[in-house]
């Protein structure tokens, strides 16, 4: 009971001695407000006794029940079951976890009702005169009746409406007007749960025991033991326009706590809406990067059985409500139901879960909710999006994360369309983004925060301050990004740290670069390495310094002197420290040490448009017996041992619909979906240029791309060619990179050596084809395993002109026998692989077959190993 001013409640029709009985939104039971003074008359007394009395029949009615539904074969929670009263409107449904919680204010029913589609319905006694009790259900699968034969006086009604349901679905999807936006609000929040159970192991096994021992947990919603570490707000406007096809997210607020986050701006720029978008109105839905055949695809017929349930509101619209079902557990599709209208079958709502047979690691669970609105022109948009994931550790009593993240939209406009210059920068993060008060977020969110969410809050900032979780995010940090930042300078990277080969001996490494916190625009990094045998010191200086962030301009320039193989010299390797690192390791082949100067100079011109341009100069010292004849071999008497090139290179990359966000002072790439990134370089070698002795000219094209295959899993393509126009000493052609570690590379020809042919003109394809589970996934041992098969292969066509050839003497002038080294002829190189993915989740497995150039002591067979972290 509650007593207070009529205003409070905004019953302002009441006199000064009434009473009010007010019924608040949002809640069962019944809040009595007595009003402020009043004449205590034996009628009044009496009315005030009353409410007293009902008001404490109803406290005592009450009945509380809780429970969860489950397979009661695996033993599986089933999310989105139905639970209600027969014959009553009184129910509700469980949750990602399966768990349900009733509350029953006046009489309390017999029995209550579990119902899901593949499931045969159960009903449970409940007991009387309990105020709080646990009911469970365990559902058993419906496959006897899915064994029977099932006459219907025509076809499946659900297919008639399924038939509406495509003819209409162009015209109701959001693609096809011109453009939209809206006002979108995200919260995200991360909880680890499975903790408590027994006393972690390992740093971050004994870290969460000793929070869960000190408290520092919430309650989750099946009762368990949850420790959250990431909560997220962001309020942004969204832009859409179709011709051509642009997007841009302005995130105008950003709230951001959790564990191990250095600098919450990088995850304040995907923590939007737009990596929320999910449409079943397309063919395909992505949701974790995986490619989900919708529901209402063009071939609906081939992958779910439909069946049609009931008829209902949903809001003020008239709904057919379908269930539907995957038909063959190994493909990538939904379970669930939806509700489309009965007007213009349009989707209204769409309740859908992923099943464990999907084959995605370390997910358990995916339950996605959405509701959709008419948007104008026809077109229906989402209202609300709920996705909640559970995802699991690499063992079963390891903890694993619950995931949920909530999107709502608001301030719907649609056809129009931004000018093209607005969509440059496709996330942008206002400088105030971050800095907004409390009072902002107040007035600003679609929903208001919940005081579980407010307790999350709190618990994660006390979290962070546990020493064990800070020791262990710097250890992480440390592995996930090579450096360890100390104030003002990060040191690093790692993988170079040591390493030991014939040449130098030991060599030990320390290298760093200044961070955001010296400057938001320049940045300086350098290193040292010395090696115990050559007794050499090593360097490099570098500075580069941000011109403009909204057109990334950035200018940059380098001087080094270090010991390089001339087989791993290509500008592809640079962003592949581990390759590297480990490619010092053993006998260097034709070591060569390198002196280098260059300056570079690159900006987006247009948006998915690059331009960069760069001079460079290389003084090249060879550290075995090489030499060429610098005129041709017509004047054999000029012989040179090392040389000199200084070259001028023009680089224009086009990645159309590609996403960056920044991160600190580095700008990373989210990719370009589908579409194909083109890169075109031009080089010019510039004779007598800082003492250049060389001079030529070279084209280089490459063409990427990824691409999804519907059932057959997903593909990926690189092709490369290049022309070299004038001969050059061979460190300058084009060294097809080799693969003598025991690792996988995708920029390596695995077969190869590191210095096996050269060419001055030549086209290559990469080629891999991931199954994502489609074979392994029909053998009934092996597709327990989840292991996935994949294929690849890389073809090579490659000549060497004999103007090259020419240059290289038989000797050099020590009188040595010059080393030497293959061309490819007409016939390409080729080599095939097949793999197995997925190996403990982590390891991938890849065996390698040379088919072509089978010389004695060429690799005919090789297996490499990789570790990676994919879903």
């Amino acid at each position: 009971m509650g007593f207070g001013n009529p205003e409070s409640i905004k019953c302002k029709t009441l006199k000064p001695y009434d009473c009010c009985l007010h019924k608040c939104a949002g809640f069962q039971e019944k809040t009595f407000y007595l009003c402020a003074p009043f004449k205590r008359t034996v009628l009044q007394k009496f009315i005030v006794i009353l409410l007293f009395i009902l008001a404490s029949v109803v406290s005592h009615a009450q009945t509380r029940i809780a429970g969860q539904v489950t397979d009661a074969t695996t033993g599986e929670a089933l999310p989105f079951v139905s639970i209600y009263v027969k014959n009553t409107s009184l129910g509700t449904s469980t949750d990602i976890a399966g768990a349900f919680n009733m509350r029953f204010t006046t009489s309390t029913p017999d029995s209550l009702t579990a119902s899901f589609v593949g499931y045969l319905p159960l009903t449970l006694p409940i007991q009387k005169g309990v105020a709080s009790q646990t009911i469970n259900f365990a559902l058993k699968t419906n496959a006897q009746q899915l064994q029977e034969v099932v006459i219907r006086p025509g076809e499946n009604p659900a297919w008639a409406i399924m038939r509406r349901i495509i003819e209409n679905k162009d015209k109701l999807d959001k693609r096809k007007l011109t453009a939209y936006q809206y006002e979108a609000y995200t919260k995200m929040q991360f909880d680890v749960d499975n903790v408590g159970q027994k006393k972690g192991k390992g740093v971050v096994g004994k870290a969460i025991t000793s929070l869960v021992d000190s408290q520092m947990y919430l309650a989750g919603e099946d009762g368990k033991k949850v420790l959250p570490f990431f909560i997220s707000e962001a309020l942004s406007d969204y832009y859409y326009t179709r011709d051509p096809k642009r997007s841009k997210e302005i995130i105008k607020a950003s709230k951001v706590t959790g564990i191990g986050l250095q600098d919450g701006a990088l995850v304040s720029q995907v923590i939007g809406s737009s990596y929320q978008d999910y449409n079943f109105y397309q063919n395909w839905v992505s949701v974790l990067q995986k490619n989900f055949i919708s529901p209402i695809a063009d071939g609906w017929k081939g992958y779910y059985n439909y069946e049609l349930e009931d008829s209902t509101y949903i809001g003020e619209d008239w709904c057919y409500e379908l269930s539907f079902k995957q038909k063959r557990p190994q493909d990538l599709a939904f379970n669930g139901r939806m509700w489309v209208t009965a007007t213009d079958y349009a989707l209204r709502k769409i309740d859908v879960t992923v099943s464990k047979s999907a084959n995605i690691n370390f997910v358990e669970r995916i339950a996605l909710k959405q509701e959709l609105l008419p948007a104008g022109e026809n077109a229906w948009m989402p209202s609300k999006t709920d996705v909640k994931i559970k995802l699991v550790g690499l063992t079963p009593k390891r903890p694993g994360i619950l995931a949920q993240v909530h999107t709502s939209y608001r301030d719907v406009m649609v056809n129009q369309p931004e000018k093209p210059a607005f969509f440059d920068k496709p996330v942008e993060l206002l400088s105030t983004a971050t800095r907004q008060t409390d009072d902002f977020w107040v007035q600003r969110r679609h929903d208001s925060l919940s005081v579980a969410d407010q307790q999350v809050y709190t618990t994660i900032n006390a979290i962070k301050e546990t020493p064990k979780i800070q020791r262990f995010t710097n250890i992480a940090t440390i592995i996930g990004t090579g450096y360890k930042s100390i104030g003002k300078v990060s040191l690093g990277p790692w993988p170079y740290t040591y390493a030991y080969n014939n040449v130098e001996g030991h060599r030990f490494q320390v290298g760093g670069k200044t961070n955001i916190n010296f400057s938001d625009k320049l940045e300086l990094r350098g290193y040292a390495a010395y090696g115990t045998d050559d007794q050499k010191l090593k360097y490099s200086l570098g500075a580069r310094y941000i011109l403009s962030r909204k057109h990334w301009s950035e200018i940059g320039i380098e001087h080094q002197e270090d010991l390089q193989q001339v087989g791993l010299m290509a500008d592809k390797l640079e962003s592949s420290p581990f390759f590297l690192g480990f490619s010092r390791f053993g006998t260097l082949r034709r070591p060569i040490m390198v002196r280098e100067t260059s300056v570079y100079l690159q900006r987006d011109v247009l948006r998915n448009l690059t331009e960069r341009v760069s001079l460079r100069t290389r003084y090249f010292n060879p550290q075995y017996d090489f030499a060429y004849y610098t005129a041709g071999p017509e004047q054999p008497e000029q012989v040179a041992t090392n040389f000199r090139a200084t070259e001028m290179s023009f680089q224009t990359r086009f990645a159309n619909n590609e996403v960056y966000v920044e991160n600190d002072n580095e700008r990373i790439s989210l990719g370009s979906g589908s579409w194909p990134v083109l890169n075109l370089k031009y080089t010019l070698g510039l004779n007598n240029a800082f003492g250049a002795t060389v001079e030529y000219q070279r084209v280089d094209l490459g063409i990427e791309q990824e691409f999804v295959m519907g059932r057959l899993g997903k593909s990926l393509y690189r092709l490369e060619a290049g022309k070299i126009f004038s001969p050059v000493p061979y460190p300058l052609l084009e060294v097809h990179t080799g693969n003598e570690t025991p690792f996988y590379y995708d920029a390596t020809f695995n077969l190869l050596d590191y210095f096996e042919f050269a060419s001055d003109s030549y086209a290559s394809l990469h080629y891999e084809q991931y199954f994502e589970g489609l074979l392994f996934n029909r053998l009934p041992l092996i597709k327990k395993l989840k292991w996935r098969v994949l294929a690849t292969s890389n073809v090579l066509y490659g000549n060497l002109s004999e103007k090259n050839l020419n240059l290289i003497p038989a000797t050099t002038p020590s009188g040595a026998t010059q080393e030497s080294f293959k061309a490819l002829g007409s016939t390409p190189y080729v080599e095939v692989g097949y793999g197995i993915e997925n190996i403990f989740k982590v390891l991938r497995v890849d065996a390698f077959h040379r088919l072509t150039y089978l010389d004695e002591g060429a690799r005919k067979f090789g297996v490499k190993v990789s570790a990676q972290f994919k879903l």
